[in-house]
């Protein structure tokens, strides 16, 4: 059985957003396919009925293949595989979370051929370069149907589990952008995982921090961890526990113990109970947060656990 009558390769954004109105809902965006092929072979068999009038390849539209610096950001489109952001020297230095959390996404085939704007769009709480992306303050630049292109926060991409803002009947995820770490500013990405397969994560943890003048105090602090909830969010209790706090030992033990009584994660059959999830908040938090310090006050990075699978 064939899933897609025609397969089209456009060059443009534009293009792009012309022939999913013209399949009028019968076309789909795809650029690696880890999720969509799978989706359109074993999801409900109520999509199984007939194949899609087409695939709309986006891996030739040159925006959503770059990673660059530009006005003040870093821009990484939508299309960009795990893999060139793993192989990405400005991005280890300038947004090392993101480059940890790809580089632990699936096996080397996937990695290679898998997207960042899959990730999101897939619209799982676990993905991790969503994780990333939360906790580096990111914005999405959305090319709707209609013509109109809008950045948005990461947070609005999402409406439930696998429910996703982004239309992917109508609309184009086109890439995302962020400010690039600045001095006194680090950040690391963590992750405890299910080895088998596909490496389901149990808990997954990004932490930015940015120190004062002296490197002593936390003068701010974004922190995101998934999957503990239908949608990625901030845990912004156990932000303002470090925010105005010396860096060391007491206020990582305050914030371990905010992070403990306000991060619920549930029971998951396919990765671990409630209980053992809420211990590993905090080995996550151990790991994390010391090493995005190191990073704000040395100013240098390598990432670490990348390639892994």
């Amino acid at each position: 059985m064939h899933l897609w009558e025609t397969y089209h390769t456009p060059n443009t954004v534009e293009d792009a957003i012309s022939l999913l109105t013209s399949y009028a809902g019968g076309a789909r965006i795809i650029a690696g396919g880890t999720d969509l092929l799978i989706d359109l072979q074993y999801g409900e068999p109520t999509h199984r009925r007939q194949p899609l009038g087409a695939l709309i390849d986006v891996t030739r539209i040159s925006e959503m293949t770059r990673i660059e610096a530009r006005d003040g950001w870093l821009v990484v489109g939508a299309a960009v595989t795990h893999t060139a952001v793993v192989q990405s020297a400005l991005l280890e230095q300038a947004a090392t979370c993101l480059v940890e959390s790809c580089g632990v996404v699936g096996g080397p085939q996937v990695r290679n051929v898998g997207t960042l704007g899959g990730n999101v769009a897939h619209a799982l709480p676990a993905g991790d370069g969503t994780t990333s992306l939360v906790a580096l303050d990111a914005q999405a630049d959305v090319a709707r149907g209609d013509g109109r292109r809008e950045w948005l926060p990461m947070t609005a991409l999402f409406r439930g589990p696998g429910i996703s803002a982004v239309d992917s009947k109508r609309d184009v995820l086109v890439a995302f952008r962020f400010k690039p770490r600045a001095e006194r500013e680090g950040s690391a990405f963590k992750r405890i995982m299910r080895p088998q397969g596909v490496a389901l994560p149990i808990l997954g943890c990004a932490v930015w921090v940015r120190l004062d003048d002296r490197h002593e105090y936390y003068e701010d602090a974004r922190i995101c961890m998934g999957p503990v909830g239908p949608v990625p969010v901030r845990a912004t209790t156990v932000e303002q526990a470090l925010i105005g706090q010396r860096v060391g030992e007491g206020t990582l033990a305050r914030a371990v113990a905010v992070a403990y009584e306000t991060i619920e994660p549930r029971t998951s059959k396919y990765r671990a109970t409630a209980e053992y999830r809420s211990y590993m908040v905090e080995t996550l938090l151990r790991r994390a947060l010391p090493l995005a310090v190191e990073r704000a006050r040395t100013g240098v990075a390598h990432a670490e656990g990348v390639g892994l699978g």
